[in-house]
């Protein structure tokens, strides 16, 4: 893999390695050889390109696609054609049922209001309805309860046996997977497979049941039924700290975030730097100022001195340099490194967000997107999903076609 030149004047960009996203989808499926593999590559690919990680995952194995919005399941089966089964789980009343169902797309009855209107989508449509029921086992979250899952079974098998739908699926989500040993795990098992058995009293005989989130999908074995549902494992990144770093899994992360320093200059002792002072210069020293900030998706909380550890950043080429932690406020389009008295960094030399690897915390040289939520409080999926569309995307890698070498998502999905 050949990474392009970064001299184009841009102040940052994202290199998405598709060979990476095909990797790790094999290794996925590598443990859960007896499952089925849906790719979830809603929220944009989780800030990856949704039609090149698409591409990407289906070259590494995956059998299925899964996207929150009907507007995503549209755009991949427009970009992907016919053949690639695609579902969509979150919809709302008014949702355009026809035209998913005309497109062949998998459509997911969530409440109780829902096939109706997916019945009357089937008619527009003239054609018979792909469903798969989710079933809300104790996240509380999206889903048929379990109070209102006989009458929801009973109507979905008139309606199958009406010829307006086929209930392809039965599915549900985990609340706390990423945590060894939570009894939420179990007792969310007992409660899907006692709604597999409320399905089946009622006359229903689903092809895939599934329940695995990548957390389940690399450590709850009996937890993969027919399908299993990785999202940001596809990526490379561990579902959780508790879990362990990606390598210990076979992954790599797919993204490199990098910047190119803008501005670099002396900054005596005793100097606030940034919004608010929240870091002062304990010596005379040299500070880079990283022209990334918020509006790029780089978090305010990994704001570093009084607000918090900071952010890291790896500093200097070939794995020689250093990781330093963001220096004060974390602004709009930019923040600051304290790079040291003496520092040799100059403007435009690069410098990396977080990359490919297992992270500062395991003793690695380059931080990860884990670093970064570890610092920021939050996960590594929101670290990644919400990087802006002003950082252009760049991919390498020879996984998937039409998307190799490509510098924007949108010359990319061309």
């Amino acid at each position: 893999m050949t990474t392009p030149a970064f001299d184009d004047g841009t102040p940052a960009r994202a290199i998405v390695d598709l060979d990476a996203i095909r990797d790790n989808v094999s290794a996925l499926r590598d443990h859960a050889p007896s499952a089925d593999l849906m790719a979830v590559v809603k929220a944009d690919g989780y800030g990856h390109g949704m039609l090149p990680a698409a591409r990407a995952a289906l070259a590494g194995g995956a059998h299925w696609l899964g996207v929150a919005t009907a507007e995503e399941a549209l755009a991949l089966r427009a970009g992907l054609g016919p053949d690639v089964p695609v579902l969509v789980w979150l919809l709302t009343p008014g949702a355009p049922f026809a035209e998913l169902i005309a497109a062949g797309v998998d459509v997911t009855v969530a409440a109780p209001w829902a096939l109706d209107e997916v019945a009357a989508g089937a008619r527009a449509a003239g054609r018979v309805a792909r469903v798969h029921v989710k079933v809300d086992t104790g996240l509380s979250r999206n889903g048929v309860a379990m109070g209102d899952l006989p009458r929801v079974a009973l109507r979905a098998a008139g309606l199958e046996s009406s010829g307006e739908i086929h209930v392809v699926g039965v599915f549900s989500h985990l609340a706390c997977a990423d945590e060894p040993g939570h009894p939420s795990i179990d007792r969310q098992a007992a409660a899907f497979d006692a709604a597999l058995e409320e399905m089946a009293g009622a006359g229903l005989r689903p092809e895939v049941r599934h329940l695995a989130n990548s957390a389940a999908t690399l450590t709850l074995s009996g937890l993969h039924y027919d399908l299993v549902r990785p999202g940001i494992s596809v990526y490379g990144n561990s579902p959780g700290p508790l879990l362990g770093p990606p390598g210990r899994y076979g992954l790599r992360p797919a993204m490199t975030f990098e910047a190119r320093l803008a501005n670099v200059k002396h900054v005596a002792a005793g100097e606030g730097v940034s919004y608010g002072h929240l870091y002062t210069t304990t010596q005379d020293t040299t500070v880079g100022l990283v022209p990334v900030g918020y509006g790029d998706g780089v978090p305010r909380h990994g704001s570093g001195g009084a607000a918090g550890p900071g952010g890291p950043v790896a500093v200097g080429a070939d794995g020689s340099g250093r990781v330093l932690r963001v220096a004060g406020r974390v602004c709009m389009d930019q923040f600051v490194l304290d790079l040291g008295p003496g520092a040799a960094e100059r403007a435009g030399d690069v410098v990396t967000l977080f990359g490919a690897s297992d992270g500062v915390a395991h003793g690695a040289p380059l931080p990860n997107a884990q670093d970064w939520a570890d610092a920021a409080g939050t996960i590594s999926y929101e670290i990644v999903t919400r990087l802006a569309p002003r950082v252009p995307r760049t991919y390498v890698g020879t996984a998937g076609s039409n998307t190799t070498d490509r510098t924007t998502e949108g010359e990319a999905q061309q």
